[in-house]
């Protein structure tokens, strides 16, 4: 069997969506512990061995589960792709001993997830969750703010005032900072964007 086209897994994914029961997928999930930062390195790796030595039939996806996140680097907003297991690759395939070896001794691999030198595989609700946080939710933003940091504020009515975190709200991606107006504590909602950490 070949490996599963991005056209098969959008039929699928669509049938499921439906309610129609969609063919299950071969093989099983199983973890790979890598270098830490060769995650990518070693899913292009595993790719190249898996057609040199042909165990396409065996090996059927591999993935480096990510999540976009927004970083604010001088008052910009950047999307990056954090990694949700650093140092984990997830693969999905026939356990045996050529696919054991040709992953095991994949440079960069440093072996699978086992108990007792076997290796376990992923209870697929686990790896259903793992998939759906790839994609489902939105890009989390990174912030460097902690309640009761000091911050200028960048931009809107208030620019060039300084106050004290009291809120953060993650979801919102707004912070609620104490601002002093003659003598009195005003709360103010901003965006991350409008206000910078006094170091």
């Amino acid at each position: 069997m070949a490996r599963v086209s991005l056209r098969d897994r959008l039929i699928a994914k669509r049938a499921a969506e439906a309610g129609e029961p969609a063919e299950a997928p071969q093989g099983q999930w199983y973890v790979l512990h890598t270098y830490s930062g060769y995650e990518n390195k070693v899913k292009k790796s595993i790719e190249t061995r898996i057609e040199a030595l042909d165990l396409t039939d065996r090996v059927y996806e591999i993935v480096v589960p990510t999540q976009d996140e927004i970083e604010i680097r001088s008052g910009q907003r950047h999307t990056v792709q954090k990694k949700v297991f650093p140092g984990y690759v997830l693969v999905r395939m026939e356990m045996d001993d050529d696919t054991w070896y040709a992953l095991r001794n994949t440079p960069g691999v440093t072996g699978f997830v086992n108990i007792n030198n076997v290796p376990i595989p992923l209870p697929d609700a686990e790896v259903q969750g793992i998939m759906k946080g790839m994609t489902a939710e939105a890009p989390r933003v990174k912030i460097s703010f902690q309640i009761g940091d000091t911050v200028r504020i960048t931009d809107g009515p208030f620019a060039d005032f300084r106050g004290e975190i009291d809120e953060i709200n993650q979801e919102k991606g707004k912070i609620r900072v104490l601002v002093s107006f003659f003598g009195r504590e005003t709360p103010v909602e901003l965006d991350f964007l409008q206000a910078e950490r006094e170091t």
